[in-house]
């Protein structure tokens, strides 16, 4: 106590205490980080993800996105502005409550609240932000192999490194943000492993999530369904962006993983005869001939911005880019002395294959597909991941370890919080506040 208190006197230049624990870098997966619109000439910013109040116009107007073949990057339509991430509170304000406006934390609208219920666990556990507790938010447009990403890595890692006097990093990723990872190892191997002590992943496409993933790229996706989807980025208006995000074709069902049975896309397309009688048929697409349905549902497809209209295609350039990273996430191995361990969700129904038209109204022409609504197949998951995916890291896993959540909701769930606990080593100081809790299945 008197030592604390005589290193406050003496100032900034003062020698920190040494942090009592490993810090714990928290990483992020797609749509799990703040976006903002920097307006390059006058540096004010807009928050563009997420937001509730006007979240469509805004979106329309600064999110909008182009791949660009020559730099590798997405990048924003209106040339006076760039998408940036805010550093703020070590990382950690990116992750946490996604649209942190009053009148979400005054409600509490739990679609917003990302890694807020993760970050309060670990800060009652002992953790202190900037010594032993960080944030990496990224922007998730980007392919999870790029430069800018990768690097921003790098100098997280380092600064929770030096930052917690030397103390090597724990790192827990969600979603994409496990690739993310899985990319550096592959391509900073030395680095990682003179940083980072533990991996702990949770819910990571390993192998993709087909049924999401290959809808995505023909009819968009909704982040949140039923009356509160009124007040977000509709489904088409997320579509146009994703369509040119490498992350998205990164995720892709993996076509070389051994499937228990393969992801497919069905159509049942219209057919005429001569005579004029009709009939409907059911054509079935494999995870390489997806790409052939996928250019003729988005030949003509393009989106109107200021008053212009700009083509949106199936990017085959991008396409090409995510098979480069597809092999690189094949051949990453985990490096020696890092333990690594696996969370994935079960018991939620997870899109796996997708139809589109029926029997009864069939698809007649290609591009009708991306204005129809698809019908999934199911298998068990966490309703985004099928769990197949998930526990197939062809790691050296410490544990895999199935929890009954859905997607966004095991980095709330209580069962999940006691193995980070257990893992990391640690306990609350305070137990006096019950959560939910959740069932857990053994891998």
């Amino acid at each position: 106590m008197l030592r604390r208190y005589s290193c406050g006197l003496l100032g900034s230049g003062s020698v920190p205490e040494p942090a009592d624990r490993d810090p714990v870098l928290l990483i992020s997966g797609i749509g799990g980080t703040i976006l903002h619109s920097k307006n390059k000439r006058f540096g004010c910013e807009t928050r563009i993800w997420v937001r509730l109040l006007l979240a469509e116009m805004e979106f329309k107007n600064k999110a909008w996105s182009v791949y660009n073949p020559e730099t590798g990057y997405t990048e924003v339509l209106d040339d006076s502005t760039e998408i940036v991430v805010p550093q703020d509170d070590y990382g950690l304000y990116a992750i946490d409550i996604l649209d942190p406006s009053a009148f979400v934390k005054c409600l509490h609208i739990s679609d917003c609240y990302h890694f807020h219920e993760m970050i309060e666990m670990l800060v009652g556990c002992g953790y202190e932000k900037g010594t032993t507790l960080f944030g990496y938010g990224y922007d998730f447009r980007q392919s999870n192999r790029i430069d800018q990403l990768m690097d921003g890595l790098k100098e997280r890692l380092k600064t929770a490194y030096k930052a917690s006097g030397g103390r090597k990093v724990n790192i827990i990723s969600h979603s994409m943000g496990g690739l993310l990872v899985s990319c550096f190892i592959s391509l900073h191997g030395d680095i990682f492993s003179e940083y980072v002590n533990k991996w702990i992943g949770i819910a990571t496409p390993f192998q993709g999530a087909p049924g999401c993933i290959n809808d995505t790229l023909l009819t968009g996706l909704q982040f949140v369904e039923g009356f509160k989807s009124f007040f977000f980025v509709s489904r088409w208006t997320m579509h146009q962006l994703l369509v040119e995000c490498p992350s998205i074709y990164e995720m892709l069902p993996n076509p070389d993983f051994k499937w228990k049975k393969e992801p497919v896309v069905q159509v049942w397309r219209k057919h005429s005869t001569e005579d004029g009688e009709t009939s409907a048929e059911l054509e079935t697409y494999g995870c390489t001939q997806c790409v052939t349905l996928f250019e003729e549902a988005l030949a003509n497809n393009e989106l109107n911005y200021d008053g212009k209209s700009v083509a949106l295609p199936f990017n085959t350039a991008i396409y090409k880019w995510a098979s480069g990273t597809r092999k690189i996430l094949d051949s990453v191995k985990l490096p020696d002395g890092i333990s690594f361990y696996n969370i994935y969700g079960t018991s939620f129904d997870t899109p796996f294959d997708v139809c589109y038209g029926s029997e009864s109204s069939p698809i007649e022409k290609s591009s009708e597909i991306c204005h129809s609504m698809p019908q999934y197949s199911n298998v068990d998951g966490d309703g985004t991941v099928p769990s197949e995916s998930a526990k197939a890291d062809h790691f050296e896993a410490v544990e895999r370890v199935g929890i009954m959540a859905d997607h966004r909701g095991l980095l709330d769930d209580e069962n999940v919080h006691k193995l980070i606990q257990k893992w990391l080593g640690v306990s609350p100081k305070d137990t006096s506040k019950k959560k939910r809790i959740g069932k857990v299945v053994d891998a």
